[in-house]
């Protein structure tokens, strides 16, 4: 008597379907520091550049990290196209005041992704999600630091650049604790 295995069919959890979403939230981010480091760039503000490019790639590698535990969890992961980013600035502090308000707005979404895994009962997904929680402190903090650092500066932005050459703002090298990150981090 041959014995044939029934595929089961996956529905996908809430947690699952916000983790897709987040996937373009990442991206989107990415793109959105992308913008703000070519306009540094610009304006001849290497340091500055130099940061939000970093943070551009560091918000890629969190999509990466993404899709590689969807995949790691037997779900199709879907890259998605991106929202519009912003291109149009006048001054250093719209830009670092736009990044600060992005990272508070990923924390909230990583906070419901969180939460939700929680309630579903999907306790991998919560422990997924613990990394970026400690993540995003960091970058709310560091943010937080920045757009002072820029207010003190009263319009000086070689202030803002020697303080990022100084200090290692955003940048302690790799976290051993750090998900994988599909094809590798950047």
């Amino acid at each position: 008597m041959a014995v044939t295995a029934k595929k089961i069919q996956h529905k996908e959890s809430r947690f699952e379907h916000l983790l897709q979403e987040q996937v373009r939230n990442e991206f989107t981010a990415s793109h959105q520091y992308m913008a703000v480091a070519v306009w540094f760039d610009n304006e001849d503000l290497p340091r500055l550049a130099a940061h939000f490019y970093r943070q551009a790639l560091e918000e890629r590698n969190h999509a990466m990290m993404i899709v590689q535990y969807l995949m790691d969890n037997n779900i199709k992961p879907v890259i998605p196209a991106i929202e519009q980013v912003r291109n149009d600035f006048t001054e250093t502090r719209e830009l670092v005041a736009l990044a600060l308000e992005q990272e508070r707005e990923v924390t909230r979404e990583i906070e419901t992704l969180a939460k939700t895994a929680r309630e579903e009962g999907d306790y991998l997904g919560e422990q997924f999600m613990q990394w970026f929680l400690k993540e995003q402190v960091e970058e709310v903090s560091s943010m937080s630091t920045l757009l002072n650092v820029v207010d003190r500066s009263k319009g000086n932005l070689f202030d803002v650049e020697n303080y990022l050459a100084r200090e290692t703002v955003g940048d302690a090298g790799a976290d051993a604790t750090a998900p994988r990150t599909a094809g590798g981090a950047l």
